[in-house]
């Protein structure tokens, strides 16, 4: 009898189901992925907003992807170019002030103390203090997470050869930790604690303050204010893809330009990939995943399986027919998938023109190129978060604005330009209503007039425009709440907790099946480690 055509097979083509899948390629596994939509790419992709304007649908800036990842699968040969952005950051102000800030230390300086000498002096420090606490754990994103916990063994039964690997990792974290010297105290609360407490310490000025804490609550239900807001920020400067440490950048054709090239360095290497393949379950034979059934009826057999969905997606939709040990089934549905993000795609007729800023005469400006911060101040993030949690969309949301046609000119006609806003908080249901057309569209243009408050052109200006609130995220790109990380990322879901104690190692109680997707450590962000780090358990497996 001839082989099964394949050994392994990959549900869902994201970024983290096609990386895993071409690392499995490399090492001589035949692999097939399976991705429902008609294209790869999970939430990074690059689709048509109108007739000649593309945008990056849902994920929409590159940093935190591992060189390793570039580097081990060529992604360069393959069409894949960041556009690095200079200036990254413009914050404009109620009074007419303004901040921006990126890569160049004497700009940055000079920005800062147009509000206060003294942060000016200590914003490289704190710079510094973060790139040595994301160089010391970098390496414990590029590997399988050791258990700290002492878990019964009913919990998870495990053999010598698991228990030395552990202590091996136990070690290896260690020793990482031990790098840091005399920053561990403040990295650990960096890493457990809450953002606010931490800006305020180093910092005296709330413009300054309130720009940087938006990396504390990107895809969180949570305020910078809350445990675990540390850690959201120090996740958002550990990448160097957009050309320097936590700065991020565009690629080119948009994001889905990237999980293309994946896609062609996996096929390169051997991979299948079938699109409008709808895994509709897992099958499972004596605790074995033996194989998966589409929804069009067709079975497909691998002795191996990696997940690229959620945790709840996996297990309690693909696997829902399939008797799980009941700690672990608990466990699962314990998942928090909180999320208030809403991603609002615009096409435009024109740039914004800032009131703050020169009048160029619709030429492309240093406030254009990078991220634009909107009601930005702490107490206006904190105000946000506080209407979310009375269950209503913020009636001044915290929006960030980004409008990669000003560096990419592939995705708009000339003169037009495409416009990215990831916005928070809208919980995802609301309270006394659901997502309906009356509400998505209210809020959209409650987003584009307060930003016309800072550039009055902007509303007129807007041609297109799609609205994906949380329950949209979910139905289109299958994340649970529409939770934009696989689940949310406090400190109680990450590391040897994610997606649930005992089971870091991205296997699951299942034989043969393992998690490869954001759902697992190191969690989200388009990163790639999730299915780097998975190729490996499997290939050890």
């Amino acid at each position: 009898m001839s082989p099964a055509p394949h050994d392994t097979l990959i549900v869902g083509g994201g970024h983290n189901g096609l990386v895993c899948a071409a690392y499995l390629a490399r090492a001589g596994r035949r692999v097939l992925v399976l991705e429902r939509r008609d294209q790869v790419g999970g939430a990074c992709v690059t689709e048509t907003l109108a007739p000649g304007y593309r945008s990056s649908t849902a994920s929409y800036v590159v940093s935190l992807l591992l060189p390793e990842i570039e580097r081990d699968l060529k992604l360069a040969d393959f069409g894949y170019r960041v556009l690095p952005r200079s200036p990254s950051s413009f914050t404009p102000f109620a009074d007419g002030r303004w901040l921006l800030m990126g890569p160049d230390a004497e700009l940055n300086r000079r920005e800062i103390a147009k509000f206060s000498a003294r942060d000016a002096e200590a914003f490289p420090k704190y710079e510094a203090l973060l790139a040595r606490i994301a160089e010391a754990l970098e390496p414990a994103l590029m590997s399988t997470p050791p258990d700290l916990l002492p878990l019964p063994a009913t919990w998870r039964a495990r053999g010598l050869m698991d228990r030395l690997r552990n202590l091996r990792r136990v070690r290896s974290l260690y020793r990482a930790l031990s790098r840091l010297g005399d920053d561990l105290p403040e990295a650990m609360e960096i890493l457990t604690g809450a953002a606010t407490p931490v800006l305020d310490r180093w910092f005296e000025s709330p413009q300054l303050k309130g720009t940087l804490a938006t990396d504390a609550i990107i895809g969180s239900f949570a305020p910078p204010s809350a445990p675990g807001s540390g850690y959201v920020l120090l996740h958002h400067v550990m990448g160097m893809a957009g050309g320097a440490r936590g700065v991020w950048g565009y690629v080119q054709g948009g994001m889905g330009a990237l999980t293309q090239a994946m896609a062609r360095s996996a096929q390169s290497l051997g991979v299948e990939i079938r699109c409008n393949a709808d895994v509709a379950g897992i099958s499972v034979e004596s605790n074995r995943a033996t194989g998966v059934h589409l929804a069009d009826g067709s079975v497909i057999h691998a002795g191996q399986i990696a997940s690229n969905a959620t945790a709840h997606v996996t297990f309690g939709k693909l696997m829902r027919e399939v008797p799980m040990q009941p700690d672990f089934a608990r466990a699962v549905q314990r998942i928090d998938y909180s999320s208030a993000a809403v991603k609002i795609n615009l096409a435009v007729s024109e740039l914004p023109r800032f009131r703050c800023m020169p009048d160029r005469r619709g030429g492309i400006g240093p406030e254009h190129r990078g991220t634009i911060h909107i009601n930005a101040l702490p107490e206006d993030i904190e105000r946000a978060f506080e209407d979310a949690r009375r269950g209503r969309p913020s009636e001044r949301p915290v929006i960030e604005m980004v409008i990669p046609s000003s560096l990419d000119t592939t995705l708009a006609p000339r003169g037009h330009h495409i416009v990215n806003l990831f916005v928070q908080y809208a919980p995802y249901m609301p309270r006394g209503a659901g997502w309906d057309e009356g509400l998505r569209e209210a809020f959209a243009e409650r987003c584009i007039a307060q930003i016309s408050e800072y550039a009055p052109n902007f509303a007129r200006s807007v041609l297109h425009r799609e609205v994906l609130a949380p329950p949209d995220l979910e139905a289109r790109f299958n994340l649970t709440g529409g939770n934009i990380f696989q689940g949310a990322m406090p400190l109680h879901q990450l590391f040897s907790f994610r997606p649930v104690p005992g089971w870091s190692d991205y296997a699951t109680p299942v034989k043969g099946l393992f998690l490869c997707g954001a759902a697992s450590h190191p969690g989200g962000g388009v990163m790639g480690a999730c299915g780097r780090n998975a190729a490996q358990a499997m290939l050890r497996a």
